[in-house]
């Protein structure tokens, strides 16, 4: 299951909800799977927000493989591997780990962490996400040869304490795109969604409001938005 399956799943679902043109937000891996589905559907998207987003495989955590990722999706033994491992204390204590490390050096919000354990650790979930993992940078490499092409406003959020090199794939990604508008914001890290939500808010209006303003008159809809994002 690809970035590029995904976008394609994701087309399908918001076309059976009849969302036309979305503005989409994509934090963290998902940056990529944003940047596909525009590259996927040009004249169904209206615009790109990205919250600490990965994009290249160059400086991605696994731009060259993951040993461990690779053992729990191997056929056969990788199911088993799974089950044995999380039954150890060393899956919660590697969750725990992962946690604290993509907050900091900002604080994990009350009861994350319990809601993290609850999802993370079943062995279904933690597959698709070491899936996930090694299906990004074959992905990205085939996906970034056309970030020009990209034509929808664009911004990116991204915080200047992150502490997985997404200041530079943003850098990178203005050159690719230059009319890409790029905030590094200060004393901020990566996990931008859940502590900052205002941010992203923010940065949704600022692309709704000209394509609000370019709506027909006789649109039969009436178009509310505020802090909590956009409705119809």
């Amino acid at each position: 299951m690809t970035p590029f399956d995904q976008a394609r799943i994701l087309h399908t679902a918001l076309q059976e909800l009849e969302v036309n043109k979305p503005i989409l937000v994509g934090h963290s891996w998902s940056g990529l799977l944003t940047l596909i589905y525009a590259l996927l559907y040009p004249q169904e998207t209206s615009g790109l927000i990205l919250l600490a987003p990965a994009m290249y495989k160059e400086g991605y955590p696994a731009e060259h493989g993951d040993p461990l990722s690779k053992l729990m999706t191997a056929p056969l033994i990788g199911d088993l591997f799974l089950r044995l491992f999380l039954m150890t204390p060393l899956a919660k204590a590697m969750a725990d780990n992962m946690l604290q490390q993509t907050f900091a050096p900002e604080a994990v919000p009350g009861g994350y962490q319990e809601r993290v354990r609850a999802s993370w650790l079943r062995p279904s979930s933690l597959r698709a996400n070491r899936e996930d993992v090694l299906a990004f940078p074959p992905a990205a490499m085939e996906a970034s040869k056309r970030y020009p092409e990209i034509k929808q406003p664009v911004i990116v959020l991204v915080g200047e304490e992150d502490p997985f090199g997404t200041k530079e794939q943003a850098l990178r990604l203005q050159r690719d795109i230059p009319h890409a508008e790029l905030q590094i914001i200060p004393r901020i890290a990566h996990m931008i969604p859940q502590l900052h939500p205002e941010l992203v808010a923010d940065a949704i209006r600022r692309i709704a409001e000209p394509a609000i303003a370019c709506l027909p008159v006789e649109n039969p809809y009436r178009i509310d938005y505020d802090i909590e994002g956009i409705s119809k």
